[in-house]
């Protein structure tokens, strides 16, 4: 027991002194391994519960990994930074503002990307269909979740953990945002001419 306490007090020093000096990348690995987890876990519940027993999809997860690591983390950084630079305390003004602004300026941006990144890597002809079709389910399945889970963001969690609580909170919400993103597509009827 006490190896092991010694241990998680030296990963946590680490781990602090690379959030000192290494923000952005600290953030982007811890955002990567997140996003990565949270895909194999979906990918393992359909694999277990779904009628067609599914193989895993290494190349989806990989897809997953690089939009949580390569777009959502750094600017998550600098957008709450911004924010607690812009509204600073823990006021529920202040909290309620930081929260109507992370919902409705960069939630739906972030949506947005995630679903048109994902199309280009999957090289689909229509990179723009996936989200126009679930896009406000998505905003919607979003706003439930993160309104609350970014309230306490801004009233507990220190400024420079704020994209590592995002990163863990979304643990559960990318497990959300997969299982949306396997919905199937409805078929679009051609306008006649």
């Amino acid at each position: 027991m006490l190896k092991s306490s010694k241990m998680f007090n030296a990963f946590k020093a680490f781990f602090n002194r690379s959030l000192k000096k290494h923000p952005v990348l600290t953030n982007t690995s811890v955002y990567a391994s997140f996003y990565l987890a949270a895909e194999i876990s979906q990918q393992t519940f359909n694999r277990l519960y779904s009628p067609e027993k599914p193989d895993y999809n290494f190349k989806a997860a990989a897809r997953i990994a690089a939009v949580g690591s390569g777009i959502y983390a750094p600017i998550l950084y600098y957008w709450y930074k911004y924010l607690d630079s812009r509204f600073s305390g823990t006021a529920v003004k202040t909290v309620m503002t930081k929260v109507a602004c992370d919902q409705l300026i960069m939630t739906p941006f972030l949506l947005a990307c995630f679903f048109t990144a994902m199309a280009i890597m999957e090289r689909k002809q229509d990179i723009f269909e996936e989200l126009r079709q679930k896009y406000v389910k998505t905003f919607l399945a979003n706003q439930s979740f993160w309104v609350p889970g970014q309230m306490i963001n801004f009233f507990f969690v220190p400024p420079h953990l704020r994209v590592v609580y995002v990163a863990t909170a979304s643990f559960m919400w990318i497990n959300v945002l997969c299982y949306i993103k396997r919905q199937k597509l409805r078929p679009v009827a051609l306008k006649e001419m």
